[in-house]
């Protein structure tokens, strides 16, 4: 398969300042030297709990947060070397779907307006081809053409997650960043949408990068996977691999969260001393290496490599 995306090497890392003079103590790195190729067509998913680095990863992509260093080559071109004016122009062919559609949706508008404004601002379409593409995008999501003069308030939240979706795929875009698309729904709801992005995607031929910390939707939508951990990639590969053998004791503490389908069948749970630290707290070594329970000493002081396990599943740990 093509690739379509290939992130080389990611860092976003943030002053951090003290004293009166705001003097600079230290940085923080929010994302750390993180690498991974997205084939067209395909979907792949960043999973880990709040604080990881999921979301800034996905903006240093479409640059609506600046990246540190790295190189972001989207069919072929960086887009760290973008003027302004060049990124605007490649965001038609990026575009992101947010965790919270309330605050993503201008509330001053209505929904004709809404799933209008991309192909105005791209200068894609006007006058009947317009109100054409818009009713034609509109039924795609589920949504009837006397909704289209509503305003977003007006809708439910999963309503409101369907004019997102439509927001972001009238232009066409080859890519997706879908940002927890589905965390802020219910969960007959978020059946209902993650078979709507799985439809869409077959149908407009769309790329994904899933962001979730729900394992159980990433198993059902994805067929690459990335486990973060403080901006760090601890273990990646085809989605199905990682399930059946997670190799990194952060992925196998993830996969002993997710509760049984079977209420006879006791899990071993390998349970995880001490909450998520900040970047400003991370350690010289192995990220993970506080919460360990099978840490060794050189966890502490150097961070590991990455062990190639075959097929494309890779782990960054020293056991």
């Amino acid at each position: 398969m093509k690739p379509l995306l290939e992130v080389k090497s990611l860092k976003k890392t943030y002053a951090a300042s003290a004293g009166f003079f705001k003097k600079t103590v230290s940085e923080l790195r929010a994302v750390d030297d993180v690498s991974f190729v997205l084939n067209d067509r395909d979907t792949l998913a960043i999973v880990g709990e709040s604080g990881c680095g999921k979301t800034t990863t996905a903006k240093c992509i479409i640059r609506l947060t600046e990246p540190t260093s790295g190189e972001v080559l989207f069919d072929g071109v960086d887009l760290t070397g973008l003027s302004g004016e060049e990124m605007r122009l490649k965001r038609r062919n990026i575009q992101m779907i947010y965790q919270d559609p309330y605050s993503s949706l201008n509330p001053r508008m209505k929904v004709r307006e809404l799933l209008a404004e991309p192909l105005r601002a791209h200068k894609l379409a006007g006058g009947e081809a317009l109100i054409k593409a818009v009713r034609e995008m509109a039924g795609m999501v589920g949504l009837s053409d006397e909704q289209l003069d509503r305003y977003p308030h007006q809708f439910s939240g999963g309503q409101r997650q369907r004019i997102s979706i439509g927001r972001a795929l009238i232009s066409r875009p080859k890519l997706i960043l879908a940002d927890e698309p589905v965390s802020a729904l219910d969960v007959s709801i978020q059946a209902q949408i993650l078979n709507l992005l799985g439809g869409l995607q077959e149908t407009l031929g769309l790329t994904m990068l899933f962001i979730s910390h729900d394992l159980s939707v990433v198993r059902h939508i994805s067929r690459q996977i990335i486990v973060m951990y403080l901006g760090r990639v601890m273990e990646a590969g085809p989605t199905e691999a990682v399930f059946q053998n997670p190799t990194h004791p952060y992925t196998k503490a993830l996969m002993d969260s997710v509760p049984g389908l079977d209420p006879d069948v006791k899990k071993e749970r390998r349970l995880l001393s001490g909450d998520v630290l900040s970047v400003a707290q991370k350690p010289d070594g192995c990220p993970f290496a506080p919460r360990c329970i099978n840490a060794l000493d050189k966890c502490k002081s150097a961070v590991p490599g990455e062990t190639d396990l075959g097929n494309g599943h890779t782990v960054s740990c020293f056991l």
